[in-house]
């Protein structure tokens, strides 16, 4: 947290995470396009931000992309602001994101995480439908994890599983998973309180793809980061997922009881499944 602290000091660095904020995912020289400093300048903020993990960076190809990663500020938020602060916060928050919201043209997610396990534990976690059920609030996610199967949704023991469209795009056992994300269903809308109409008008939403990446991290921890990407302009789905929705702890919850079941073997309480 204190090395968050000293990265946010700096008004250059907020620039690059507000460029960030704006379009998530860009590579060092789309980072550096428009800014009156050197590309070396900027790739030593980046280091800054990467190394107190408020920026995660990706390998795709030749280039490292970079997103703005949700973690430390989620750790900020839960240490420093009170029930009531953090009411009118977010009340603050919303308003000024009514007043300036702009429609992006493909949000992305993206988030980083240590956790004190191995990868072969941690992608048991992802994949097995028991672990899944414990950290999912109930929910078991139940597939045979190869390339164009689904990954259908068990909402309790014993139940049928229902296949809500999601297929399994990338599966290389401890490193790397990836699969199509569920559209809205009924029972979000009951549960956000939503008319038929602003249902209806999100299922046109197209499908999102969620990826998890799984690298050791010395001897006895493991990075994940997971990029949430592919999301209609100005996506409900997105604010589902990051956790921006009343009643949605979306991603960040879920991750931070994945988290803390391979660390302690219980799951924090009333995990909220993500979007």
């Amino acid at each position: 947290m204190d090395e968050a602290f000293r990265a946010l000091a700096d008004p250059s660095r907020r620039q690059l995470l507000d460029r960030l904020n704006t379009r998530n995912g860009q590579t060092l020289r789309e980072l550096c396009d428009g800014l009156a400093t050197t590309r070396q300048a900027v790739s030593k903020h980046l280091s800054v931000l990467e190394a107190a993990n408020l920026v995660t960076s990706v390998r795709r190809g030749r280039e490292k992309v970079h997103y703005l990663n949700a973690a430390p500020i989620n750790a900020i938020a839960d240490r420093w602001l009170s029930h009531y602060d953090r009411a009118r916060a977010s009340a603050l928050a919303d308003l000024t994101t009514a007043l300036e919201r702009h429609t992006v043209e493909s949000p992305t997610f993206a988030y980083t995480t240590y956790v004190t396990t191995t990868p072969q534990r941690l992608w048991a976690a992802l994949i097995e439908p028991a672990f899944t059920r414990r950290y999912w609030g109930g929910i078991a996610l139940v597939s045979d994890w190869q390339v164009g199967s689904p990954v259908l949704w068990q909402d309790a023991p014993g139940d049928e599983p229902r296949d809500l469209g999601q297929r399994v795009l990338a599966a290389e056992p401890y490193r790397l998973l990836s699969y199509s994300w569920h559209g809205f269903q009924p029972e979000h809308a009951e549960h956000f309180g939503w008319s038929a109409e602003e249902l209806a008008a999100r299922l046109g939403e197209r499908r999102s793809t969620v990826t998890f990446e799984i690298e050791p991290h010395g001897p006895a921890a493991v990075r994940l980061t997971v990029i949430h990407d592919d999301f209609s302009p100005d996506s409900e789905m997105h604010r589902a997922i990051s956790g921006q929705l009343d009643g949605s702890g979306g991603w960040p919850e879920l991750l931070a009881s994945l988290k803390t079941l391979l660390e302690t073997g219980e799951p924090m309480p009333e995990a909220t499944p993500a979007g």
